[in-house]
């Protein structure tokens, strides 16, 4: 069963996570496992990154760690089988490295629906796929899904 899932989040697109956060907040509480939530923020050209101020990076961190927390609440993960980390680069490959380094079982990651340039670029979730060490779900959002995971109380 697994007991360390690890789900990447987008902050400023949370409709692909909801369903896999509600998977993974059932599953948790069913094994005492442990959700774990990963924001990966793109890595700035260093022209960028000097023109930035180190306290607007600080506020972007700080709010993310909030959204991520207010996440983790909404959707019933368990108290005390919670955490969240923040990186900084690819996301493919700081999930993927998050999952090695933190030995997740799962990674549940939310899709949107293939198109022509995903077949033809590539995806954060086509790469997490093909090259994670650990099992992979994919979630797509369906109103229904998120409506009935929401409508099932998590048992403690």
């Amino acid at each position: 069963m697994y007991r360390k899932i690890l789900i990447p989040i987008d902050t400023a697109e949370t409709v692909l996570s909801e369903p896999g956060i509600a998977f993974a907040a059932r599953l948790v509480a069913m094994t005492s496992g442990t959700v774990r939530l990963i924001h990966v923020f793109p890595e700035l050209p260093s022209v960028i990154q000097e023109l930035l101020a180190p306290q607007a990076i600080a506020k972007q961190e700080e709010a993310t760690e909030k959204k991520l927390q207010e996440i983790a609440e909404h959707s019933r993960i368990p108290e005390g089988h919670f955490s969240h980390t923040l990186r900084t680069g690819p996301v493919y490959a700081e999930v993927l490295a998050e999952a090695e380094d933190w030995g997740a079982d799962l990674i549940v990651i939310g899709s949107h629906s293939p198109s022509m340039s995903t077949y033809l670029l590539g995806s954060n979730a086509q790469k997490i796929v093909r090259h994670a060490n650990c099992s992979v779900l994919v979630v797509r959002p369906h109103k229904e899904t998120v409506e009935a995971y929401a409508m099932e109380p998590a048992v403690a």
